[in-house]
């Protein structure tokens, strides 16, 4: 069975791979090629589709924090980051310029997407997709449910930090899952869970220093600048995409507008860590502490 799971984690990297190609796959790298200096519309696997409309929705639902659209402004980023780790002496931020224009270019409906046929189209030719902030939750998500359908429980999915619980343990107590400390040290929460996904967005893996200051990857859509007021914002739900997608968008926003965003959804629930060490939650996160 973890060979057969890992199998179909491995056809959905594939598929959702914006970085590499791979014989005989249309994926979402291929979608971000030029051929002429245009996007082409490309026939993809109806799995590329049906995450690139749950996408379309988070962005909605969301109001733009979470946006896939953004890829031309996180390569920028990604490009700087690259170079600063590797090395830190000629380490510099992306010219805020360069930011101002790339963004001209993540308008999301220029994604246009013909279900009937499953063909995609980015009709900006300085669009890219990044679907960093949603695509492997919603993987890991896709896959919980091939399980759950089979009938097979009593499993848990971990996959680069999103956990998804599929059933209790064979005694049929809840899996204890802990939330990573941000500066290092006990974990903030154990969680007891069962049938619920977590999913933390933090600022404390994936940065750079310039000039003694780190930048993470959590970019604001509108600042442009990694996100500011959190170093780590965890999710709890029914559904590892939705944590996913949530647990980028609330690092975005306030805690308030996040608590008010996260309210909508029955059993979703939230932990955020201040810049400056508080902890916050949601009032129902208690339900899930052990």
């Amino acid at each position: 069975m973890n060979r057969e799971i890992q199998a179909l984690l491995g056809e959905y990297h594939r598929l959702f791979d914006i970085y590499n190609e791979y014989d005989g796959i249309v994926n979402l790298c291929s979608l971000n090629k030029l051929v002429g200096g245009e996007h082409q519309k490309l026939k993809v696997d109806r799995k590329i589709i049906d995450m690139l409309l749950y996408a379309k929705e988070m962005y909605t639902v969301t109001d733009g924090k979470m946006n896939i659209a953004m890829g031309s402004v996180l390569s920028l980023w990604h490009n700087y980051r690259t170079i600063g780790k590797d090395n830190p002496a000629d380490a510099s931020l992306p010219p805020t310029d360069k930011l101002v224009e790339a963004s001209e270019h993540c308008d999301i409906t220029r994604m246009v997407i013909d279900e009937k046929n499953n063909t995609v189209t980015l009709t900006d030719p300085m669009m890219t997709l990044d679907v960093g902030a949603v695509a492997k939750g919603y993987a890991v998500e896709c896959v919980a449910k091939e399980l759950e359908s089979r009938g097979i429980t009593g499993y848990v999915l971990n996959v680069g930090g999103n956990v998804r619980t599929i059933g209790a343990r064979a005694d049929g107590t809840p899996w204890k899952v802990g939330i990573e400390n941000p500066d290092g040290g006990d974990y903030l929460s154990y969680l007891g869970l069962n049938g619920q996904a977590l999913v933390t967005s933090g600022s404390y893996q994936r940065f750079y220093y310039v000039d003694g200051k780190p930048y993470h990857h959590i970019i604001h859509p509108e600042t442009l600048m990694p996100a500011v007021g959190f170093t780590s914002v965890s999710v709890v739900c029914n559904d590892s995409g939705l944590a996913d997608a949530l647990s980028t968008a609330l690092f975005c926003v306030s805690q308030e507008i996040g608590a008010e965003l996260i309210s909508s959804f029955p059993g979703a629930e939230a932990l955020w860590v201040t810049q400056d060490g508080e902890i916050i939650s949601t009032s129902g996160w208690g339900i899930y502490e052990e």
